[in-house]
């Protein structure tokens, strides 16, 4: 017989005698109620033993995180809190679990503690919450795409290339760490490794998009990424998952019109289908901010969050005229910001991100024409050769979204800046076939799912949105 999952019984209701349903106890109650969980909903269903009727052995094995087997009959609810509960003639206990060991007791846990438990955590209310949404996000991503003429593309995560230029990579070698062959020069001889030269896990997919999107025109990539950087923020991982589509014959203008839709695309998709989590979500919110002080609150509650971005037009302005905002602002002038605005060149820290969006023009922001030394080589250069094509786009609570660019079309400029940067051409004769071969203008942004899944959740440490974070000195599960 077919167990049914909890979500189809407590939303369809179905009218049947031999209802068999399988999850995880809960809570027990005075040996007759259990709160059942099978993951597919928040909510628990609640199987009524006949107690006089229950093998006493059995009742003792019904215990907090078991797992177990019910049939019985569905039936309407006699008590509160639920409209219908099952009326249980057979129990099985399918696993058993150790009550004094088990570390998720009906009991709030604190975060730190959960990460400890990594491996369990999803069994709590929170966090089955946070990865459904998750999962649904990640297929709302794909739905976008395909319904918007995209073709997916699996890049590489071994690479060669270093798309950020910012060297923190985590190097990929099969040679014995211990006595690696050497060089003329004393160093390591990559020449002698597995691939036949350095490589590393990749920090983005954006250098080999760009190779399909000058073939398929529209592409993108939804994969795994590395960071070998040694920070233990709220908002940082060693690997993490990006969304990166790129676009051939679309500028820069195209490629904020296509990250404002895409943007509220996903999140009007949780908004309209997945209120159930979102509301519990933003309850835990409510209650966890009557403890902090007003200063440390949240701004606006979740899903008034998530309305603010779909109801909004972005607000779109460039770097420059963003600093002049900033250089004049209030929190600027009473020397407020903990980074003071100061010059034209500055790199926007996510206080002022937040400015611009929560107090300044109350809207989503887009900034875009930012100055070349502080973005990557691979973008545009603008006429004026001091600002490139690059936008990124801000919301509120959490600052930078999304970063993306006009990629650079010219082979001559892109030469002269890989040159002017020290990077090996050699190593990008691949990336600039693409300006060689029927060049074009093009565009790409890329976005960090996990920043994504925090702004949606309302989760405010990144490690709470992946099922097992990847941070500095821990790779545990």
């Amino acid at each position: 017989m077919k167990h049914h999952a909890i979500v189809t019984i407590l939303d369809d209701h179905p009218t049947r005698s031999d209802i068999l349903v399988k999850g995880w106890v809960r809570t027990f109650r005075g040996n007759r109620f259990i709160a059942l969980n099978d993951g597919s909903t928040l909510r628990n269903l609640q199987c009524v033993l006949d107690f006089e009727n229950t093998d006493s052995g059995l009742l003792k094995r019904i215990t907090t995180g078991a797992a177990i087997s019910v049939k019985g009959t569905l039936v309407e609810s006699q008590g509160t809190g639920q409209r219908v509960e099952v009326q249980v003639d057979q129990l099985e206990i399918l696993g058993d679990s150790d009550a004094e060991m088990y570390p998720i007791q009906p009991k709030k846990h604190s975060y730190e503690f959960l990460r400890e438990n990594a491996h369990l955590r999803v069994r709590t209310n929170t966090f089955g919450a946070v990865m459904r949404l998750r999962s649904a996000l990640a297929f709302s991503v794909h739905r976008y795409f395909n319904e918007n003429g995209f073709f997916n593309l699996h890049s590489p995560i071994i690479t060669g290339s270093d798309a950020e230029g910012a060297g923190e990579l985590f190097r990929v070698s099969h040679l014995d760490p211990k006595s690696p062959p050497l060089n003329e020069q004393g160093k390591v001889d990559f020449s002698k490794d597995f691939f036949g030269k350095e490589t590393h896990l990749t920090v983005s997919g954006q250098l080999e998009a760009e190779t399909y999107a000058m073939a398929l025109s529209k592409v993108y990539t939804f994969g795994p990424t590395f960071r070998a950087e040694n920070s233990n923020t709220a908002r940082h991982l060693a690997e993490f998952w990006m969304i990166e589509p790129e676009v051939a014959f679309m500028d820069l203008a195209g490629n904020m019109d296509l990250a404002e839709d895409f943007l509220k695309f996903v999140i009007r998709d949780m908004l309209e289908n997945h209120g159930e989590d979102l509301a519990f979500l933003e309850d835990r919110l409510i209650q966890e901010d009557k403890s902090k002080p007003e200063r440390e609150r949240q701004g606006m509650a979740l899903t008034d969050k998530l309305k603010f971005v779909v109801e909004n037009n972005f607000t779109r302005l460039s770097y420059t005229e963003a600093i002049d905002v900033l250089k004049n602002s209030k929190p600027n002038k009473k020397k407020l910001f903990k980074y003071p605005i100061e010059e034209w060149g500055a790199d926007l820290q996510s206080e002022h991100e937040r400015y611009l969006v929560e107090k300044h023009f109350e809207t989503p922001v887009i900034l875009f024409d930012y100055p070349a030394k502080i973005k990557a080589f691979y973008m545009r250069l603008n006429e004026d050769q001091k600002t490139v094509r690059a936008m990124d786009i801000l919301f509120p609570g959490i600052g930078e979204m999304v970063g993306g660019s006009q990629r650079e079309e010219r082979l001559d400029v892109l030469e002269s800046k890989i040159a002017e940067l020290g990077i090996p051409q050699e190593d990008l004769e691949w990336y600039l076939d693409l300006r060689r071969f029927g060049t074009a203008v093009h565009s790409g942004f890329g976005l960090g799912f996990e920043r994504l899944v925090m702004f949606v959740t309302g989760m405010s440490n990144i490690r709470d949105v992946i099922p097992f974070p990847r941070t500095p000195g821990n790779a545990d599960f």
